[in-house]
Protein backbone atom coordinates (compact mmCIF):
# COMPACT_ATOMS: atom_id res chain seq x y z
CA UNK A 1 0.00 0.00 0.00
CA UNK A 2 1.40 2.92 -0.85
CA UNK A 3 2.33 5.66 2.09
CA UNK A 4 0.01 8.51 2.20
CA UNK A 5 -3.02 6.75 1.20
CA UNK A 6 -6.14 6.82 3.62
CA UNK A 7 -7.65 4.09 2.71
CA UNK A 8 -6.70 1.42 5.88
CA UNK A 9 -9.38 -1.63 4.83
CA UNK A 10 -10.81 -1.60 9.05
CA UNK A 11 -13.65 -2.11 10.59
CA UNK A 12 -14.74 1.51 9.63
CA UNK A 13 -14.20 1.01 5.67
CA UNK A 14 -16.45 -2.44 6.07
CA UNK A 15 -18.99 -0.07 8.18
CA UNK A 16 -19.20 2.51 5.39
CA UNK A 17 -19.13 -0.56 2.55
CA UNK A 18 -21.80 -2.24 4.45
CA UNK A 19 -23.95 0.76 5.49
CA UNK A 20 -23.93 1.97 1.69
CA UNK A 21 -25.05 -1.99 0.85
CA UNK A 22 -27.98 -2.49 3.10
CA UNK A 23 -29.07 0.89 2.02
CA UNK A 24 -29.53 0.09 -1.50
CA UNK A 25 -31.16 -3.36 -0.75
CA UNK A 26 -33.65 -1.22 1.29
CA UNK A 27 -34.22 0.81 -1.21
CA UNK A 28 -34.73 -2.07 -3.86
CA UNK A 29 -37.21 -3.37 -0.96
CA UNK A 30 -39.40 0.04 -0.88
CA UNK A 31 -39.53 0.04 -4.84
CA UNK A 32 -40.64 -3.38 -5.08
CA UNK A 33 -43.05 -3.01 -2.49
CA UNK A 34 -44.78 0.27 -3.78
CA UNK A 35 -44.90 -1.49 -7.19
CA UNK A 36 -46.65 -4.54 -5.96
CA UNK A 37 -48.90 -2.40 -3.52
CA UNK A 38 -49.82 -0.11 -6.63
CA UNK A 39 -51.13 -2.89 -8.54
CA UNK A 40 -54.51 -3.38 -6.25
CA UNK A 41 -55.62 -0.36 -7.96
CA UNK A 42 -54.86 -1.76 -11.05
CA UNK A 43 -55.43 -5.30 -11.41
CA UNK A 44 -56.71 -7.08 -7.64
CA UNK A 45 -56.02 -9.83 -9.46
CA UNK A 46 -52.85 -9.63 -10.66
CA UNK A 47 -51.64 -8.21 -6.86
CA UNK A 48 -53.45 -11.08 -5.43
CA UNK A 49 -51.43 -14.05 -7.62
CA UNK A 50 -48.49 -11.70 -6.38
CA UNK A 51 -49.07 -11.78 -2.61
CA UNK A 52 -49.65 -15.32 -3.10
CA UNK A 53 -45.94 -15.82 -4.80
CA UNK A 54 -44.62 -14.40 -1.48
CA UNK A 55 -45.62 -17.46 0.77
CA UNK A 56 -42.67 -19.73 0.56
CA UNK A 57 -40.05 -20.60 2.37
CA UNK A 58 -37.91 -18.69 0.09
CA UNK A 59 -39.47 -15.28 0.32
CA UNK A 60 -39.68 -15.97 4.59
CA UNK A 61 -35.39 -15.94 4.67
CA UNK A 62 -35.48 -12.85 2.75
CA UNK A 63 -37.90 -11.03 4.61
CA UNK A 64 -34.93 -12.12 7.54
CA UNK A 65 -32.68 -10.61 5.37
CA UNK A 66 -34.40 -7.41 4.90
CA UNK A 67 -34.76 -7.31 8.69
CA UNK A 68 -31.14 -8.02 9.18
CA UNK A 69 -30.39 -5.31 6.94
CA UNK A 70 -32.78 -2.73 7.99
CA UNK A 71 -31.31 -3.61 11.94
CA UNK A 72 -28.01 -3.33 10.87
CA UNK A 73 -28.62 -0.06 8.51
CA UNK A 74 -30.43 1.93 12.14
CA UNK A 75 -27.95 0.78 14.47
CA UNK A 76 -24.61 1.62 12.28
CA UNK A 77 -26.85 4.60 11.25
CA UNK A 78 -26.82 6.03 15.37
CA UNK A 79 -23.67 5.01 15.97
CA UNK A 80 -22.64 7.35 12.44
CA UNK A 81 -24.75 9.90 14.34
CA UNK A 82 -22.59 9.52 17.15
CA UNK A 83 -19.38 9.64 15.73
CA UNK A 84 -20.36 13.17 14.30
CA UNK A 85 -22.06 14.74 16.78
CA UNK A 86 -20.17 13.77 20.06
CA UNK A 87 -16.54 15.03 20.66
CA UNK A 88 -15.36 11.76 21.46
CA UNK A 89 -16.89 10.15 19.07
CA UNK A 90 -14.16 9.67 16.85
CA UNK A 91 -11.77 8.34 19.21
CA UNK A 92 -14.11 5.43 20.29
CA UNK A 93 -16.03 4.89 16.70
CA UNK A 94 -14.32 1.87 16.79
CA UNK A 95 -15.79 0.08 20.05
CA UNK A 96 -19.33 1.69 19.07
CA UNK A 97 -19.34 -0.09 15.41
CA UNK A 98 -18.14 -3.48 18.01
CA UNK A 99 -21.49 -2.57 20.18
CA UNK A 100 -23.55 -2.17 16.85
CA UNK A 101 -22.34 -5.71 15.80
CA UNK A 102 -22.66 -6.86 19.10
CA UNK A 103 -26.10 -5.86 19.48
CA UNK A 104 -27.12 -7.14 15.59
CA UNK A 105 -25.91 -10.67 16.62
CA UNK A 106 -27.65 -10.97 19.37
CA UNK A 107 -30.93 -9.85 18.40
CA UNK A 108 -30.68 -11.17 14.47
CA UNK A 109 -29.93 -14.82 16.54
CA UNK A 110 -32.93 -14.42 18.86
CA UNK A 111 -35.43 -14.06 15.49
CA UNK A 112 -33.32 -16.40 13.51
CA UNK A 113 -35.05 -19.84 15.61
CA UNK A 114 -38.81 -18.65 14.65
CA UNK A 115 -37.99 -17.84 11.01
CA UNK A 116 -36.49 -20.89 10.75
CA UNK A 117 -39.09 -22.76 12.45
CA UNK A 118 -41.26 -21.34 10.35
CA UNK A 119 -40.18 -21.98 7.73
CA UNK A 120 -39.48 -25.90 8.13
CA UNK A 121 -43.28 -25.70 9.12
CA UNK A 122 -43.71 -24.39 5.80
CA UNK A 123 -41.71 -27.19 3.97
CA UNK A 124 -42.82 -30.12 5.56
CA UNK A 125 -45.76 -29.45 7.41
CA UNK A 126 -47.23 -29.38 10.84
Amino acid sequence: MPAGTLYRGREGMWSWVAHRVTGVLIFFFLFVHVLDTALVRVSPHDYDTVVATYKNPVVNLMEYGLVAAILFHALNGLRVIAVDFWSKGPKYQRQMLWSVVGIWIVLMAGAFYPVLQNTLRTLFGS
